[in-house]
């Protein structure tokens, strides 16, 4: 489980084909990760398999390479990191699994205020459980969706500080981005989706 305050920004160092999967290995700041521990790469959990002097190596399986733009990651890319949630860790973002639901292709990008807008198209399992205020994952990044502004598409706001500490202020039309949508949203459309009646036609 994390949060969606990203810690630090790695850079891959070495994309290679494995077992079906991929390999990469990052570097980062940290020292001290454990074999085994989980962390957020872009927003998807990862299992760190070895850590030595801030190059961290994690695998990819296939089912998760269908799923994210891993695939298309090369060496220097930098990317969004966050070490998994302690029981005792303030929770100042919003409850993220880790798990990608689809990936989001960035349609526009303006500035308005000192706030940069992002118009995001959506897969459908992220659309259907995202509001107006409603809380979403973006390459790791907890965000809060700004606008809906049409079907098929969000609008998050980056902030300065989320500019200078994440690889957002990157991003631009066209750029493939790891989506999540809200645990609870997709909790409630589960539950409901039996109960819903599908409306007549003719």
């Amino acid at each position: 489980m994390f949060t969606g305050l990203i810690a630090a920004i790695g850079t891959v160092r070495e994309v290679a084909p494995a077992d079906g999967g991929l390999d990469l290995v990052i570097d980062s700041p940290w020292r001290r990760l454990s074999d085994g521990e989980s962390v957020a790469v872009d927003g998807a959990c990862l299992t760190v398999r070895s850590s030595r002097g801030g190059r961290l190596a994690v695998h990819v399986v296939a089912t998760s390479l269908e799923r994210t733009a891993f695939g298309a990651y090369a060496p220097g890319r930098r990317v969004n990191l966050e070490r998994a949630l302690r029981a005792a860790d303030r929770l100042g973002g919003h409850l993220v699994q880790g798990h990608v639901d689809g990936i989001g292709t960035v349609e526009a990008v303006r500035m308005q205020g000192d706030a940069r807008l992002l118009d995001i198209a959506t897969p459908a399992a992220v659309a259907e459980v995202s509001i107006p205020l409603g809380s979403v994952t973006v390459d790791g990044v907890s965000l809060t969706v700004n606008a809906v502004p049409r079907a098929g598409a969000i609008q998050v706001s980056l902030i300065p500080f989320t500019l200078q500490h994440t690889t957002l202020g990157e991003r631009r039309p066209g750029d493939r981005v790891h989506l999540e949508g809200d645990a609870i949203g997709k909790y409630v459309r589960h539950f409901t989706a039996a109960h819903l009646i599908a409306p007549r036609t003719g």
